[in-house]
């Protein structure tokens, strides 16, 4: 089956992108990132609730070369009850060779996967929805997410909320578009993320300057969401 027009045309960009260490953990700025998220992240669980992911059923949309899902396992999820759904094929190889076996990874759209609705616990999405240009992707893609949840679950949402002026392959996702996409939802949320470029300076210079610069609000680009099934 071809894939949509959107799928395609983001499987486009990515290539357009190429190879780069840019966001590598082991760049200053990106660790300062990937601790505040997991802390912010954790934060969130806890207030839901949430005091062990091991019975948990989770899928992450986008799941790319599998970093988020290694990440929920060293944190106790385990892996029969994850599944990673990633459009590109190079991306779900590498995810496949870094993950064990008992994780379910699919090579697909995400509007199109086979996850049976309400199955799972939580499902996740890290910068996956600003990569998708057209309304009727989004909207489609949040259905589907929502249609796999079980009453009681929650979509974990990370994305940025403006636009980059020096990248047209992406488009903010504004707080007022999130709640637009879930309107049955229960939304609770953070702003996190210290502005990229902003954030890859200071690290060079020290990467305590990151947390000086984000206890500023007006300088931290993304939300970090948890919306509740009721």
């Amino acid at each position: 089956m071809p894939m949509p027009p959107e799928a395609e045309q983001v499987a486009q960009r990515y290539a357009r992108r190429g190879a780069t260490d840019r966001y590598s953990p082991l760049q200053p700025d990106v660790a300062c990132t990937l601790h505040e998220r997991q802390r912010a992240m954790l934060a969130l669980w806890r207030e839901a609730g949430w005091s062990t992911l091991a019975p948990r059923r989770i899928t992450e949309v986008g799941s790319g070369a599998g970093g988020n899902l290694l990440e929920l396992l060293r944190l106790g999820a385990q892996p029969e009850h994850l599944t990673g759904i990633e459009l590109l094929p190079e991306r779900h190889a590498q995810a496949r060779h870094l993950l064990p076996a008992g994780v379910t990874l699919l090579q697909a759209d995400g509007t199109q996967a086979p996850i049976a609705p309400g199955s799972q616990d939580l499902v996740l999405q890290s910068t996956v929805f600003s990569s998708l240009l057209q309304a009727t992707t989004r909207h489609a893609l949040a259905a589907a997410m929502w249609r796999w949840l079980k009453p009681g679950g929650a979509v974990l949402w990370y994305d940025f909320t403006v636009d980059n002026p020096r990248n047209a392959d992406v488009r903010g996702v504004p707080l007022r578009e999130v709640r637009a996409l879930f309107p049955q939802g229960r939304l609770t949320h953070r702003r996190v993320t210290l502005a990229p470029p902003l954030a890859r300076p200071l690290c060079r210079l020290h990467p305590s300057l990151y947390t000086a610069f984000n206890a500023v609000p007006l300088l931290r680009t993304h939300v970090l969401a948890w919306i509740a099934k009721p």
